[in-house]
């Protein structure tokens, strides 16, 4: 029932495999399965489903991506006239900044796993339009605009497979006149590649216990602009990174600015979400950034094209869930794959969707299915993508615990230590608490560390709401919000009081908002949720202190629809 109407049955569709999310992990796996059936003359159904409008509407990174995914999977991708990635990395630099300057650090220093030579710059969307168009060849099924809402259980409590969401519901619940039940689309093997922080991979973490003795997941916030740079501006294959100012030693952090394509710069910043100052704002930390004297002259007289934001996966090896439960797998960043100090996990999300998928197709010929894939699991750790993320699992519990100075100078000393030897001076470090819960109380915070921004000019640094519209969000507004409040008293009674209600500093979008009913007196405070503005970084999600807030998919195809990102 839904507010007193009947549901009618969804109409249900079997297959194969059901995978989740068509960025580069989904897309992969799909690929994979239809390649390895062809190669054994046989058939298997391969259907994904998709809540950008779009495939690429929704995937946001750098990006500087390592090939060695796109290797394996499609050999001859780099021949083909319509590559994605085509400005290969010429100069790698990088920086530790200060108010006024900067220090440029020695490549000699940096551990062979950061070079970046070999690598491609681009947008990954334009990677996931790619293989899309290479999944739908190869006879998948792609239903853009089509969230998965729900998760299916059999009778064994193994997955069966997802339901996408109803549409045309009213924000009071009742069924519009367009009113349309979502679909049951079940495999006998559902793969999850939602992302970081995905609605339904959090269900299945907590239902089957796969975080049992793993350590916290950790995240960041990467928030990222394209820019048209002029061309005297423009230097093409430069990849820099940057550490430092803007951001205190106590809080984790950096930039990427990269050059390619014609004319184009990305640039961005990551803040680790285990800050404790109640009073930072990532998205305007941002702001300033590029006010900095060796960042601002590579955007003088160009102009910003789009801008978007998104949690990032941090925990690393030792934050890994178990990967398979009966019926499924998770695959990409929804398991985790990101490597942090090369700000990378386009690669390994690409080499485990092809591992999941070589796993369930072995167990599709052997007739099986609902079972656990537990050769996926025990692979992984000495796979190209244990090896990635082995040497670097040390680096944000050092840098967490020492701070950015002198926890990044330990870190290039693990990974060297770890690059010349295989053995690790600190072993394997703990992470400790959940990022929701490192914010100290504004009573504890001393008063040289409250930050206050200033207004932006509009030509280099901009307000959020002019960046929510140029990151074409758009979401259904008669309709209920995506953003979920356990508790609605609590941003006002609890999170306000003590904390300054962090959530209207955290969210780059301004969708949420404390409004007083005499501004002066700063009397009748409320919460407001502007769910339309939402460009799902899913950061309320994994930052309020409460854990209060949950973010759910909202109707079909809201939310940014980057064209490039």
């Amino acid at each position: 029932m839904a507010n007193g109407e009947a549901l009618e049955a969804r109409e249900s569709a079997d297959y194969d495999v059901v995978i989740v999310g068509a960025g580069p992990a989904g897309l992969a796996a799909a690929i994979r399965l239809k390649q390895l059936a062809e190669a054994a003359g046989s058939e298997v159904s391969v259907v994904v489903v998709e809540k950008g409008s779009e495939v690429g509407a929704h995937i946001l990174s750098g990006a500087v991506i390592d090939p060695i995914g796109l290797d394996r999977l499609l050999p001859d991708w780099r021949s083909d006239p319509d590559r994605p990635l085509k400005t290969e990395v010429r100069e790698d630099r990088f920086l530790w900044l200060g108010p006024a300057g900067g220090i440029p650090l020695p490549n000699a220093l940096m551990p062979p796993l950061m070079n970046n030579h070999g690598n491609f710059i681009g947008s990954l969307g334009e990677v996931a339009r790619y293989l899309g168009a290479q999944a739908e060849a190869l006879g998948v099924e792609i239903y853009p605009g089509f969230p998965a809402a729900e998760v299916l259980y059999g009778a064994g409590g193994e997955v069966v497979g997802i339901a996408t969401g109803d549409m045309g519901i009213a924000k009071d619940g009742h069924h519009k006149a367009e009113f349309a039940r979502g679909m049951e689309l079940r495999g006998r093997y559902v793969l999850f590649a939602e992302g970081a922080r995905g609605s339904l991979t959090k269900q299945l973490v907590a239902r089957f216990k796969l975080d049992e003795g793993r350590d916290p997941q950790k995240y960041g916030i990467g928030i990222k602009e394209l820019w048209q740079v002029a061309p005297d501006r423009f230097k093409p294959g430069l990849v820099q990174h940057s550490f430092g100012w803007p951001l205190d030693n106590r809080t984790g952090g950096g930039s990427f600015l990269y050059h390619f394509g014609d004319g184009l710069v990305s640039v961005g910043f990551v803040v680790h979400l285990n800050y404790d100052n109640p009073t930072l704002s990532p998205f305007d930390e941002f702001q300033r950034f590029k006010t900095h004297p060796a960042i601002r002259d590579t955007f003088e007289g160009g102009k910003r094209l789009s801008y978007g934001a998104r949690a990032i996966t941090e925990g690393g090896f030792q934050s890994v869930p178990k990967l398979v439960f009966p019926g499924g797998a998770l695959i990409g960043c929804a398991a985790g794959f990101v490597n942090v100090p090369r700000i990378k996990g386009s690669h390994n999300a690409v080499l485990s969707g092809m591992m999941a998928a070589e796993t369930a197709f072995t167990a599709l010929a052997e007739g099986r299915g609902g079972d656990t894939l537990d050769a996926y699991e025990a692979a992984w750790r000495t796979s190209d993508i244990g090896r990635d993320l082995k040497p670097v699992r040390n680096v944000k519990p050092l840098w967490s615990r020492f701070g950015t100075a002198v926890g990044i100078a330990l870190g290039g000393l693990d990974m060297w230590c770890q690059t010349l030897t295989g053995w690790s001076p600190f072993g394997t470090l703990r992470h400790g608490k959940p990022d929701s819960d490192t914010l100290i109380p504004l009573a504890e915070l001393p008063a040289r560390r409250r930050k206050t921004y200033a207004k932006p000019d509009g030509k280099l640094t901009f307000d959020r709401l002019s960046s929510v519209f140029v990151s074409n969000t758009n979401h259904e507004e008669d309709q209920p919000s995506h953003l979920v409040l356990a508790d609605p008293s609590i941003p006002i009674d609890r999170n306000l009081p003590v904390y300054g209600e962090p959530a209207r500093l955290y969210c780059p979008a301004g969708v949420y908002e404390v409004v007083y009913a005499d501004e002066a007196a700063r009397t009748g405070p409320r919460f407001v949720v502007n769910a339309q503005n939402c460009v799902h970084c899913k950061t309320c999600d994994i930052k309020d202190p409460a854990r209060n807030i949950t973010w759910t998919p909202p109707e079909g195809g809201g939310g940014p629809n980057y064209p490039n990102m």
